[in-house]
């Protein structure tokens, strides 16, 4: 049984074309799917419909189960006991994810505190552990630094750590490295890579980076004008793309049409323009 499972889902604003047009898709535990698509395609409304934030003007139809346990209808705070719990989310800009006012610890230890221990000692070791786990050999200061303190890296770190902490079953990232330099945007994913096997959480990660959808997913879906146009494995998808829009996509990712069997490009060889 799959852990998300997402079956006719429908998201309209006014009187606009849907902006995601009936799309199944599955994520079973462990698994890392990515979600492709250029922008406006509805990726990231898909994973707000997920997480319970659409705007109130939003129209949802069809199901999105978690675990057996129907998504679509639940009221606000039904959803706000599910998200950082059950389910963490990573979103593209950690400036805008990350309240100002507050220390990066302080942020990391709310959810903590909400849906595990109040106790503020406590919440403090994990939110030290988490940090570390994370990278950061000197997890102290970075829980002491506001976030104007961090860099970019350092401050995605952060809004990692704030969606782990409490090992969520289903981990959404919506674009989580566009905003870093291809060093940066390396170190970060091999840290969402090792946090992620770590906590045996799956993962919906959103990008239009197909590079990066590389290096950390197992499986793909294209999304054009709010539809699936293709899924399937990386490799098959990569390498024999059924669709046009995909073949587009590779092409435009500076992933050439690979024969089955090549290895896929690391993010730092498609950023050099390597094959």
């Amino acid at each position: 049984m799959s852990l998300l499972q997402i079956r006719d889902l429908t998201v309209a604003f006014g009187r606009r074309p849907p902006a995601v047009a009936g799309i199944d898709l599955d994520v079973t535990a462990g698994e890392r799917l990515g979600l492709v698509g250029e922008s406006g395609s509805g990726k990231t409304v898909t994973a707000l419909a997920v997480m319970g934030l659409l705007p109130e003007n939003a129209r949802v139809s069809g199901s999105i189960a978690l675990g057996g346990e129907e998504l679509v209808g639940r009221g606000d705070k039904a959803m706000a006991r599910l998200r950082g719990d059950r389910l963490g989310m990573i979103f593209q800009e950690p400036m805008t994810a990350l309240d100002p006012t507050m220390t990066a610890g302080r942020q990391v230890a709310e959810a903590f505190r909400l849906h595990r221990d109040p106790d503020a000692g406590r919440a403090r070791v994990a939110v030290l552990d988490m940090l570390t786990e994370v990278g950061f050999t000197d997890p102290a200061r970075v829980a002491d630094s506001y976030p104007h303190q961090l860099s970019g890296g350092q401050r995605q770190r952060v809004v990692t750590a704030m969606a782990l902490i409490n090992r969520p079953s289903l981990v959404l990232c919506d674009e989580p490295t566009t905003a870093l330099d291809v060093t940066v945007q390396a170190r970060v994913l091999h840290v969402l890579d090792r946090v992620l096997d770590a906590a045996g959480a799956s993962c919906l990660f959103i990008s239009h980076d197909l590079a990066v959808v590389s290096q950390l997913c197992s499986r793909v879906a294209v999304m054009l004008e709010g539809r699936i146009v293709e899924q399937g494995p990386i490799e098959r998808v990569f390498s024999r793309p059924e669709h046009p829009y995909t073949a587009g996509l590779i092409g435009a990712g500076r992933l050439d049409l690979l024969e089955p069997g090549t290895p896929l490009p690391t993010v730092s060889d498609a950023a050099r323009g390597r094959p």
